[in-house]
């Protein structure tokens, strides 16, 4: 996976997450926050909004599990590009899902686009810790904002010649990559907010083209004898 594709990734979990939030008040890629929520919620006895928390993390680990049996049965049949064919798959869910919220009561709409968005996202991650060798998240930024310190500390101690300085180039490159992706998910965030605002639940659609689109570009790289997602 290239800078480009991670930034884009996180630009579009950032705008979804935030989006998701400005509508009805819950994150969709936020785990740490729902489950921080989940236990406070289970404190003070709201049994009921503890159990919408749960399934908020449940749906996002579920989509992760069908993104990784996705990804799995791709490469035991030496599908190059089984990567681009995950995103293909949250694209038309995303689709769906924009459907269903157009379809159904608005009483159901809040519920049901957490519950999707989080099962989307879900996919989303699995597929790009999955290509990046856990390198990248890019539905949540917690532990990208840590690396970012590691590396400014590594790279800060090489500088005084405490540590080697081989090991630069690499940290440099890691810290690169983990700001710009940090930086998109903020820029992403900022855009859903003022796109929901303006198109509403048409966001999903738009945000869907442009998986298509992704996808598709890596759908034909695939077939060039370099692994397409190789990070860079």
């Amino acid at each position: 996976m290239d800078r480009r594709l991670a930034c884009i990734l996180a630009a579009i979990a950032g705008a979804l997450n935030t989006a998701a939030f400005h509508a009805v008040g819950f994150f969709s890629a936020n785990m740490t926050g729902n489950v921080s929520s989940l236990s406070d919620h289970a404190a003070l006895g709201d049994w009921w909004v503890s159990l919408f928390y749960l399934s908020i993390v449940l749906a996002f680990v579920l989509g992760a599990s069908v993104s990784t049996l996705l990804i799995n049965a791709g490469r035991r049949r030496n599908i190059r590009s089984i990567y681009a064919i995950s995103i293909l798959a949250e694209a038309t869910l995303m689709v769906l899902l924009g459907g269903a919220e157009l379809l159904i009561p608005s009483m159901a709409r809040g519920p049901v686009l957490i519950l999707g968005l989080s099962f989307l996202m879900g996919i989303q991650n699995a597929v790009v810790t999955r290509i990046s060798d856990a390198r990248v998240r890019t539905t949540h930024i917690s532990g990208m904002s840590t690396d970012i310190g590691i590396e400014l500390s590594m790279l800060f101690d090489i500088a005084r010649g405490r540590e080697r300085q081989a090991e630069a180039a690499p940290y440099r490159s890691k810290l690169r990559l983990h700001v710009q992706t940090v930086l998109s998910f903020l820029a992403g965030g900022i855009a859903g907010v003022v796109v929901y605002q303006a198109i509403g639940t048409r966001l999903l659609f738009a945000t869907a083209a442009l998986l298509f689109m992704m996808a598709g570009q890596a759908i034909l790289r695939s077939r060039a004898p370099v692994n397409p997602f190789s990070v860079q």
